[in-house]
């Protein structure tokens, strides 16, 4: 372990213990090896001043939601100190009864609801506590003889602590192996299978020793071999994975996000001739269940019955371990082990992806590393089961922010890097969609800052490429449930008896077969969506021509019909084919302010009155059509196929 520890760094807190503590947990919190998003603990005993001016003593803990990589002093609960052991003085306490008591017990009723291991960090009677779930440790602990193998390791300097269940019988359990104790020898605890404390009345010094104690521990388990390097990375076939994708979400009753990992280090541990034993033993920590479930899917023959046994053997799980009180999670898998291939990470967000692939990255490592010192051995399905099911485990889940409309749903746009394509990939990542954007413009790749969207660059006349990119995208996602086909240009005025053949014959290509490319490079992949929904952004030409238009009209009019025949083709697979006819969209690079002054002036009009020259006087914006495609490719439309729904303010022509 690197210690990262900075003496001038530090200097800038002065003497303020809870600034000591926000920048010692930062340094924590930034390895990846110590905490994974959310974990560990960290907590500081000083002095808290209230109101009236009266002094406390509390106890500064690590508040619930807060990431030591991130946390600020606003994310430490000050919570009596006296009351806190108090309360390690009751023989039994309820989580709801802690959770309650601790919650009384604070000083700043604006804080954060304090650790569930407030109690014992108020036990260890030192200043500084930190608390990680450090793999190397973790790793030595849940191996055959990981105890004898921990107290080889530290000696007497080290607290051992047998696995229970966090919280009030952790700390009480700490209490009862402490009783008479001399603390001034001790420098830190483990607690087997779960993690390790290290403390002392010193920021520098506790979290040294937290280094320290790491260190030795990866030292101990030696060298990891590395994987065999790959040249190009594994990949698992675009349609393959989309079937996966499909089937998880079946399971799970909602659109999953899907990541495929090939890379040497998941690419050799699918390949281990036990990777169905050992990736099916436990997780690397109880913690960790809550993200990942007990155990992955493995892919064996076809997702569809894989997924299924893995829902069984789910349901047969929680009967066997439930009191007849709970009720049972969805049964959907949460990673995925592609035996020979690599490793499939699951979510409905793309956090919520990243974070199961950083914690799988992390077990696989773990479990590889302990089947080298005789064996991996994860703690018994009972033990995951209570901690998964866990009443204050679950609190944390029910605070996650609720879904959006299109959350977990994939997106492809075409012709999205400005205008009116810009404004539905936008709006389809707002309200949730992973969205992968097509245009010819490289300005694509770098000019959206959301980073639920992802640019291509992309020729929709150019049939390969078109495949190429979607092909890539559903590798990226998992799928694709909704494809806006926007892309298109508005030809020269010309009338038909002079049209040049070039500006024809360009129309139907971008306009008209760049669509057909989209879509049929597409169909394979929406046949496997989740309430997968086309989105064609027609033309008020479509209804309502204009002289000097042709080769738009028509291509456009070709489009539209495009659209009604895939409506009837599609329909029979569920997928939705819908169009949208926007008209005098003034807010998109063609309409300069020169143009728009021209084209008032034309009428008479000035270019106020031009902009909201329809039925409804209202001037219609790229959003305004984006949100119409939102509409068409979520729930509002989910009866609709084939309509063709104007978005123009009210045209005389077509009404």
């Amino acid at each position: 372990m690197k210690d990262l520890w900075d003496d001038d760094g530090a200097a800038e807190c002065g003497d303020d213990l809870l600034a000591l503590r926000v920048y010692s947990s930062r340094l924590i919190g930034q390895s990846a090896d110590l905490v994974l998003h959310g974990g560990g603990n960290t907590s500081v005993k000083a002095s808290f001043t209230d109101i009236f001016g009266v002094a406390h003593d509390v106890l500064y803990v690590k508040g619930s939601g807060w990431d030591l990589a991130t946390i600020e002093a606003g994310g430490f609960a000050p919570v009596k100190l006296d009351s806190l052991l108090q309360l390690s003085r009751f023989d039994r306490l309820s989580d709801a009864d802690m959770v309650r008591a601790q919650r009384a017990a604070m000083l700043d009723p604006s804080a954060p609801t304090p650790s569930v291991e407030a109690i014992l960090h108020a036990l260890i009677p030192y200043r500084f506590v930190d608390h990680t779930h450090a793999d190397a440790v973790v790793v030595l602990s849940n191996t055959p003889d990981g105890e004898a193998r921990i107290r080889s390791l530290y000696g007497d300097r080290m607290l051992i602590v047998p696995y229970v269940m966090p919280g009030f019988v952790l700390a009480k359990k700490v209490a009862e192996l402490t009783a008479g104790i001399d603390w001034s020898k001790l420098e830190g605890m483990v607690l087997m299978n779960h993690g390790i404390f290290s403390f002392a009345d010193d920021a520098k010094e506790s979290y040294q020793r937290m280094i320290h104690f790491v260190s030795q521990a990866q030292d101990a388990l030696g060298q990891r071999p590395s994987p065999s390097p790959l040249v190009d990375g594994v990949a698992v076939p675009p349609l393959a994975l989309a079937t996966l994708r499909r089937e998880v979400s079946r399971v799970a009753g909602t659109a999953m996000l899907a990541r495929f990992d090939g890379t040497p280090a998941s690419h050799a541990f699918a390949n281990n001739e036990n990777v169905r034993d050992i990736a099916t033993r436990g997780p690397l920590t109880p913690d960790h269940v809550i993200r990942t479930k007990r155990v992955p899917l493995i892919v064996d023959g076809e997702p569809a019955s894989a997924v299924d046994s893995f829902a069984r053997k789910y349901q047969a799980y929680f009967e066997e371990n439930t009191d007849g009180t709970l009720t049972i999670l969805d049964s959907a898998p949460r990673w995925a082990v592609w035996p020979t291939k690599g490793t499939v990470a699951f979510g409905t967000r793309a956090t919520e992806v990243s974070i199961v692939s950083d914690i799988v990255a992390h077990t696989i490592g773990a479990i590889s590393d302990a089947e080298r010192l005789g064996g991996w051995c994860a703690l018994p399905a009972a033990d995951i089961f209570a901690v998964e099911y866990w009443e204050l485990e679950q609190a944390k889940l029910g605070k996650a922010p609720a879904g959006l409309p299109l959350q977990g749903r994939c997106a492809v746009v075409t012709g999205g890097a400005s205008g009116i394509g810009y404004a539905c990939a936008v709006a389809l990542a707002k309200q949730g969609a992973q969205v992968t954007v097509l245009d010819m413009d490289p300005a694509v790749t770098s000019v959206f800052d959301l980073p639920a969207i992802h640019g291509v660059v992309c020729d929709v006349t150019e049939a390969a490429g078109v495949r190429d990119a979607i092909d890539a995208s559903v590798a990226h996602t998992g799928g694709l449930d909704i494809l806006v086909s926007n892309a298109g240009i508005f030809s020269a005025s010309n009338l038909v008896g002079e049209m040049p053949e070039e500006e024809w014959q360009r129309s139907l290509d971008i306009n008209l077969s760049g669509a057909m490319h989209a879509v049929r490079q597409s169909i394979p992949y929406l046949r496997l969506g989740w309430e997968p929904a086309v989105v064609i952004i027609g033309s008020k030409n479509v209804p309502a021509p204009g002289p000097g238009a042709g080769a738009y009209s028509v291509a456009k009019a070709g489009l539209t019909q495009l659209a009604r025949v895939l409506a009837l083709e599609l329909a029979g697979d569920g997928v939705r084919v819908n169009t949208v006819h926007p008209n005098a969209v003034f807010d998109t690079a063609i309409w300069t302010e020169e143009v728009l002054a021209s084209r008032a002036a034309r009428y008479g009009m000035s270019v106020e009155a031009y902009r909201k020259s329809n039925l409804l006087h209202q001037e219609v914006t790229s959003n305004d059509v984006a949100a119409m495609v939102c509409a068409m490719a979520g729930a509002t439309f989910r009866c609709t196929t084939g309509a063709q729904v104007p978005v123009d303010g009210g045209t005389e022509r077509i009404v």
